[in-house]
Parts: C-alpha cells; sequence; structure tokens
C-alpha cells in the first residue's frame, strides 16, 4: 500500500469515529425524549433506559393546532427575515467596499460603534412601541431585520477582496452600480452571503425573545416560545406537585426538555447538510471567477 493511500485510510477512520462521536448528544437527546419520566429521574439520561415513554411528546403535540401554527410562524419569520437581512447587509458591504463611495470608512465607524454600545432594553421597546411593532407579524420580523454589524464587516472584507479591474472594466463598459451588485459582485461573494445566511436563519428559528416582549396573541406565537411556555407550566406544575406532597409526577419534566430540543432543531439539522453544500458549492464557484 502506498504512503499516500494509508494517509487517506487512517485519515477517513478518524474522521469517521469524531463525526460518530459527535453524534452522540443528539442520540442521547432523542433516546432521553421517549424515555419514561420516572427512569429519567431514578438512573439519569442513559443510552439504554428502562422503559420507554411517548409522554413528552403527546404533552407537546397536546394543542397540536397551535403546534403547527407556531411552526408556519417561525418558518416565515425564518425564509422572509433571512432573505431581507441578506439582502440589506449584502448592499451595505456594498457601499463599503466601494472605493467611489466617499466617507466610507466614516460611514463604516457608526457601524462598528453599534458593536461596542447599546442603547438597553428600554429604549429598544420604546422604540418598537412607537413604530407600532407590537401583536403583528412585524414585530417579530423587523427587530431583528436590522443587520449584524459582525455581519456587515465580514461581507465587505469579502467583497474588498474581488478585483477592482473586473469592477471597473464593467463600468467602463456603461454597468452602474445595481447591476455590478446584482450581476457580477454578489454572485462571486456567494460564499460569505450563505455563510451570514445561516448565521441569520439560526437567530430569526432560535428568536424567542422578540415574542415575549411584543407578542400577545397566540396565533403570532413562534415555535420557540410556545415550547418555553409549555415548559413553564410543566416546570410550575410540578412545583405544586411538590407542595402537595403527592409524590406523583404525571406530567414530565426531563424528557420534556429533550422533546423540545429534538422539535426544534428537527428543521435546522434536516436543512444544514443542503446549506452546507450550497456554501461549499459558492466556495468552488468564487475560487475559479475570483
Amino acid at each position: 500500500m502506498k504512503k499516500n493511500d494509508l494517509f487517506q485510510t487512517i485519515n477517513g477512520i478518524i474522521v469517521t469515529l469524531f463525526a460518530l462521536l459527535c453524534t452522540l448528544p443528539i442520540l442521547l437527546v432523542l433516546i432521553v425524549s421517549f424515555s419514561d419520566e420516572n427512569s429519567v429521574l431514578k438512573k439519569g439520561y442513559s443510552f439504554f433506559p428502562n422503559k420507554f415513554s411517548l409522554a413528552a411528546y403527546k404533552t407537546a403535540f397536546s394543542s397540536s393546532d397551535q403546534l403547527i401554527s407556531s411552526y408556519m410562524v417561525s418558518i416565515g419569520v425564518t425564509v422572509i427575515g433571512t432573505l431581507a437581512a441578506v439582502l440589506i447587509t449584502g448592499m451595505a458591504g456594498y457601499m463599503l467596499a466601494n472605493r467611489q463611495v466617499r466617507y466610507r470608512n466614516m460611514i463604516a465607524l457608526f457601524f462598528f460603534i453599534t458593536m461596542l454600545f447599546n442603547a438597553g432594553l428600554v429604549p429598544w421597546y420604546m422604540v418598537n412601541d412607537l413604530l407600532g411593532f407590537k401583536n403583528n407579524f412585524l414585530a417579530l420580523l423587523i427587530p431583528s431585520l436590522l443587520f449584524s454589524p459582525f455581519n456587515l464587516f465580514l461581507v465587505r472584507n469579502f467583497m474588498q477582496g474581488l478585483p477592482e479591474a473586473l469592477l471597473e472594466s464593467a463600468r467602463i463598459e456603461g454597468a452602474n452600480d445595481g447591476y455590478i451588485a446584482f450581476r457580477i459582485v454578489f454572485p462571486l461573494s456567494m460564499p460569505v452571503l450563505a455563510t451570514v445566511a445561516l448565521f441569520y436563519g439560526l437567530g430569526y428559528w432560535n428568536n424567542w425573545f422578540n415574542a415575549i416582549m411584543l407578542i400577545d396573541k397566540e396565533s403570532l406565537y413562534p415555535l420557540q416560545y410556545l415550547l418555553y411556555k409549555l415548559q413553564s407550566e410543566i416546570s410550575m406544575i410540578n412545583q405544586m406537585q411538590g407542595i402537595s406532597s403527592t409524590g406523583n409526577l404525571t406530567v414530565p419534566k426531563e424528557s420534556f426538555k429533550m422533546a423540545i430540543a429534538i422539535i426544534t432543531i428537527g428543521p435546522i439539522v434536516l436543512l444544514y447538510p443542503f446549506l452546507q453544500r450550497f456554501i461549499i458549492k459558492g466556495l468552488i464557484v468564487g475560487a475559479v471567477k475570483g
């Protein structure tokens, strides 16, 4: 066997073992979510529980209509918010990377200041209330739509690395900034745009804070906030049972936490391989065209 083949074999074995080790925590969460609550309390988290149970999922799906509605709200907010945030970030990054924009470094300084200083929660709430972002779909979308300065500088730095001669040749041919941005710069910047899209998507999917502060209607509850409320109610019921000294747990708590994790990460786990392939494809395209 050649040395190169031996190295590839050993490297493949190591990577495979590492991948299997990474899946063990997810497997444990899945098994515990199907475990009986009393078995979890007695033996702790185990890959081999004494008794399996669907009580945690029955509790989570007890209001199936509300759960489906929350899923739809979260999916809608994530898709629309991610697309809008990537578009805004991409256009802002192009502006800051464009050498023809005067005072672009001074403008970038204003964005950088927001990474160091925060006005606080009260002004944030007052501004959203004043603009009418309360008990409507925009309350879940707009407050998180303003792009992250970190993502902005990530996109700007990538666009600054593109060949200036390519952009100059497009300007000489009569192309305007809109054409250059959407037909040249954005396609070449697909790797970084796909990366920030993943960041924005995870942020929108896991966001429950906006719902706590701005949403009172159950029809607008996102998935994360709905499951947070269910978990809080279960904890309260178990505390009341402890005070009354009944000693019988009728509502799962630990297994319900694991069921929540499976329900919430399910779409992301299924979507991430496609996003990963998209990012890798963008890297190859950027490397060839750049």
